[in-house]
């Protein structure tokens, strides 16, 4: 099992998120904890206004709302049933100090992977706040062992360490020119990333070259290369400038021209589409309630398995994207993934994340350990969701808004 603490400054981002999922006919509430009723019995005000009346308890605590995600291998999809997944939701909010808490409980079905989402808020009965200072690396992680023995379930163990392996390995193996013999080198990269990695274009394969030091050129628009459907491999130096002689496809062993990659691009596409949303997810949790800079968000997609690749002009505008997502092994152009991840709307919804998260942007959860400010993330394996943005700030559904007051008109009296 593995367990994703997200604390935020506003309950309606997070339980219209659910709710919207709701709508979707993608997800479902299957219970509550510490409501006056079913949750099959309440309507969506009843829903909502329980968490803020208890979170009005106490107005200085900006971050009041809790969000939780407990993610599970695709393998127990049949052996978790709704009361298991309660069980385990009551049990594991028990054991991290929120089980006086009031907290709804959604299972989501857009994804790979079985998982639920629980929204709860930090403020107590009494007006005080919990703390929830490092509460992924301790409470978290206690209570995640213990309900994985105590259940039965599939152990996250050593998932965070594969990874960091993974990107270590990158760092070490890029090739150095003048190390060993530029062909040798440009083909023990090539013999590792063609058939393991899922790419669709020449960017994207590029991509992942790159952060080997090599790259497979097909020249300018105007060569005698390009317009022979030629192509070369080089090495890149640390600036990302090419060096030394290039090497013709057609000289490797393997012979990884042009026309072999074209037949890759096309079969690599149908192998992407089950992974693409654990990228979307990631960089939309990354960027959820929170102002995060496109470094920081670098930063954090590489915790979770994931490079940013970076295309900027001669002046330093970044003009394309590319994620390369080394769990899954699959590539994709920020546009390849809607509008809401290319370059432009990136940098954006970096400048201005808060204000776009109150859209009704979809994200969901991901794979592998992360640590944020009062998180700590351990992520598994997922798949596809569409999003759909409405620039609403602090956005509320129509149902859950209050009769509008009608204004008095100068001198009218309130005995009217």
């Amino acid at each position: 099992m593995v367990a994703i603490i997200k604390t935020g400054n506003s309950i309606h981002n997070i339980f219209n998120y659910n709710e919207n999922k709701v709508k979707q006919d993608v997800a479902e509430c299957i219970g509550e904890g510490n409501y006056p009723m079913e949750v099959d019995k309440m309507n969506i005000n009843v829903k909502l206004n329980r968490l803020l009346k208890q979170a009005a308890l106490n107005d200085n605590v900006k971050r009041n709302s809790v969000h939780i995600s407990l993610n599970f291998d695709p393998s127990e999809t049949a052996s978790l049933s709704k009361e298991k997944l309660m069980n385990i939701a009551n049990t594991y909010m028990d054991k991290i100090g929120f089980g006086q808490q009031p907290y709804l409980v959604y299972q989501h079905h857009d994804s790979g992977h079985p998982h639920i989402h629980i929204v709860s808020i930090k403020i107590r009965e009494d007006g005080s706040r919990i703390d929830t200072q490092n509460i992924g690396r301790n409470q978290s992680e206690i209570a995640r062992k213990e309900i994985e023995q105590s259940f039965g379930l599939i152990v996250a163990e050593g998932r965070r360490k594969n990874q960091k392996q993974e990107l270590q390995s990158i760092s070490m193996g890029k090739v150095q020119y003048g190390r060993i013999e530029s062909k040798k080198a440009i083909a023990n990269i090539l013999n590792l990333v063609l058939p393991t990695y899922k790419y669709s274009s020449l960017p994207e394969l590029n991509a992942v070259l790159q952060q080997y030091n090599v790259l497979a050129d097909r020249g300018s628009e105007n060569s005698r290369i390009f317009q022979s459907k030629g192509l070369v491999y080089r090495i890149l130096d640390k600036n990302g400038k090419a060096i030394g002689v290039p090497i013709k496809a057609s000289d490797f062993y393997n012979k990884p021209t042009l026309k072999y990659l074209e037949e890759k691009f096309a079969s690599n596409k149908t192998g992407q589409l089950q992974h693409r949303n654990r990228v979307k997810n990631a960089i939309d949790l990354a960027l959820l309630g929170n102002k995060t800079s496109l470094p920081e968000l670098e930063k954090v997609l590489k915790k979770e398995g994931i490079n940013i690749v970076l295309r900027k002009n001669n002046q330093g505008l970044l003009y394309g994207i590319t994620y390369i997502d080394h769990s899954t092994k699959c590539v994709f152009n920020g546009s390849a993934l809607g509008k809401a991840y290319s370059a432009k709307i990136i940098q954006e919804r970096c400048g201005l994340s808060t204000e776009l998260m109150q859209k009704n942007i979809s994200f969901d959860y991901v794979t592998q350990d992360h640590k944020s400010v009062d998180s700590h993330f351990a992520i598994g394996k997922l798949t596809d969701i569409l999003t759909q943005s409405e620039h609403v700030n602090n956005y509320v559904p129509n149902q859950l808004k209050g009769k509008r007051k009608k204004k008095k008109r100068r001198g009218q009296s309130d005995n009217q």
